[in-house]
């Protein structure tokens, strides 16, 4: 089923741009706001002449005044699905010739010109590397033998870039079939939705698109590498790592040790973490309220050291609590 016609009015109503950025921020407000945090950041490193950044939403929230450059797309609500089945229909929002999707709770640390540069020239892809084997929300090698692949791309759908085209219609209309079957294709839910991932890597893998290969400078994440040393927005600069074993932070299924990514995925609970808040918080400070980056730095600072007093400390005492109290449940979160 594709979107109704009104839903692209905002995009046909003006000249279409050779390259966008376009996130989606459709149901609670939270996701509104996540997106705006986005904006901002894009804009700290990007130009809006050059690379438009649009926004689709079933919403009717306003665009803060210093954002009055990023274009909306309005939809009607429940129109993109429910969970992840918007990132389903990409090929029928993508509003440029070069469209680089990017999940709303990510931050964007630089130019993103190189980014479209190394996608150039495919009609949908990702960043990633090749599974064949092992488990990702299911057992790979029993998917790969049943759609006759070798392998499947395997990669965080915090981004996916695509050329609208008839090639990327089919890889689109593929995903969207699989998933009534994904259940039956023996593939396991993330938060009790169909996961877009593994739709598209099948899809993918089916129609012989392939991943650009992940080298860590394109995007990171903190459940790939949960230690983290360093992000900020509006330095630029960010660096990630993922500890060698036995580090409890080890995470044995990605490959890299560290990566300095143009784009953050703060993933699931993160958003509500003290870093992401302190990376919002200074956008807003330089962006809405116009206030230098170097005293919106110095105010993420004082916002950020009670918070990163108290990591280091639980850090130290986890073990004894662990130990002696034992793991504490995980709290629902705000998405």
């Amino acid at each position: 089923m594709s979107l109704p016609q009104a839903a692209f009015s905002s995009v046909r109503s003006e000249q279409r741009p050779a390259r966008a950025v376009l996130t989606i921020a459709t149901g609670k407000r939270v996701y509104f706001s996540m997106a705006i945090n986005l904006a901002r950041s894009f804009k700290v490193w990007n130009d809006l002449e050059e690379i438009a950044f649009y926004i689709a939403t079933d919403s009717d929230f306003p665009l803060p005044k210093d954002l009055s450059q990023i274009r909306l797309i309005r939809v009607p609500k429940g129109s993109l699905g429910a969970g992840f089945s918007a990132k389903l229909r990409l090929d029928q929002l993508a509003p440029a010739d070069q469209t680089l999707f990017v999940d709303a709770d990510c931050l964007c640390l630089g130019d993103l010109d190189r980014v479209f540069d190394a996608f150039s020239g495919r009609p949908v892809s990702v960043v990633g590397g090749q599974i064949s084997q092992g488990e990702w929300f299911g057992d790979v090698a029993s998917v790969c033998a049943r759609f006759g692949v070798p392998n499947l791309p395997k990669f965080n759908g915090g981004i996916y870039y695509l050329e609208p085209g008839p090639k990327a219609a089919a890889v689109y209309e593929r995903a969207r079939g699989l998933e009534p079957d994904y259940d039956t294709i023996g593939l396991v839910r993330l938060r009790g939705q169909p996961n877009d991932e593994l739709l598209m890597a099948i899809a993918l893998a089916i129609e012989g698109c392939s991943a650009v290969h992940d080298d860590g400078s394109i995007m990171g994440d903190l459940l790939s590498c949960q230690a983290v040393p360093e992000i900020n927005v509006i330095s630029g600069r960010a660096l990630l790592r993922n500890p060698p074993a036995p580090d409890p932070l080890h995470q044995p299924w990605f490959p890299l040790q560290e990566v300095r990514p143009l784009v953050v995925h703060f993933l699931g609970h993160h958003v509500e973490g003290w870093r992401y808040r302190t990376e919002a918080l200074k956008l807003l400070l330089s962006g809405g309220f116009g206030i230098s980056p170097f005293v919106a730095n110095l105010m993420g600072v004082a916002y950020s050291t009670p918070s990163r007093v108290v990591e280091h400390l639980k850090a130290a005492l986890r073990p004894l609590v662990h130990r002696y109290v034992g793991v504490r449940g995980v709290r629902a979160s705000v998405r």
